[in-house]
């Protein structure tokens, strides 16, 4: 069986991604939580992950890092899951949007940290912040209105790519960007996943704080 180590599952967007993936396809996995920022934490991850840092992908003698390397992992190791396209055309743009996701986006993630406790809304709209929100609603809002008639996901069927923007949808909450159809649609179907719920449950039962990843303090990422 697989092992996922993960971080605080209200702040590390990083951890819901290959997590939200595994759940969604029904893979069973052991889920190793380490929480971030408390004592000796990166020496624990450091057990697991030669990066010391979260998540990390233990298959037996195999150690994947990185969230967009576990869930391309993942889908290689369990094709009948789908979770990449076999259309190739289809394949590369998956890859292409998750790859953006998972590299860009500096400004939202540093001014909208992920946080699925609170409620902040307005808070971190500056100019650069919102030009990421709009590329990100003209990569849903093109998905859907490709591939909507396929399914539900921004590809018809689940993909890595829904994945990789499974945070962006807990961050469009926290601090209530609001959003034109369809991207509205496909975040609100997300956010009521099985998978995004339970994750969503897990923060909320979780007491630790990490200051900088809270609004009233500076901005973090986790």
């Amino acid at each position: 069986m697989f092992k996922l180590v993960i971080g605080n599952k209200n702040y590390s967007s990083w951890s819901l991604r290959p997590w939200f993936l595994l759940k969604h396809a029904d893979i069973p996995f052991e889920e190793i939580l380490i929480p971030l920022y408390e004592t000796d934490w990166r020496k624990h991850i450091l057990k697991y992950s030669p990066t010391g840092k979260v998540p990390c992908l233990i298959d037996g003698k195999v150690v994947v890092w990185e969230s967009i390397a576990i869930c391309e992992y993942v889908a290689e190791l369990f094709p009948g899951c789908y979770l990449l396209p076999k259309d190739p055309a289809m394949r590369a743009e998956v890859r292409s949007v998750s790859a953006e996701m998972h590299s860009g986006f500096y400004n939202l993630r540093k001014t909208m940290p992920m946080n699925v406790r609170k409620r902040f809304p307005g808070h971190g709209r500056t100019p650069e912040t919102l030009v990421d929100i709009q590329r990100i609603t003209e990569v849903w809002n093109s998905c859907r209105e490709r591939f909507g008639d396929r399914g539900p996901y921004l590809f018809g069927e689940f993909t890595v790519a829904d994945a990789m923007f499974a945070p962006v949808c807990t961050r469009f909450v926290t601090y209530g960007v609001e959003l034109p159809e369809p991207a509205n649609s496909y975040m609100q179907y997300m956010l009521n996943t099985p998978a995004m719920k339970e994750w969503c449950a897990g923060a909320l039962t979780e007491a630790h704080i990490i200051a900088h990843s809270e609004v009233e303090d500076e901005p973090g990422m986790v």
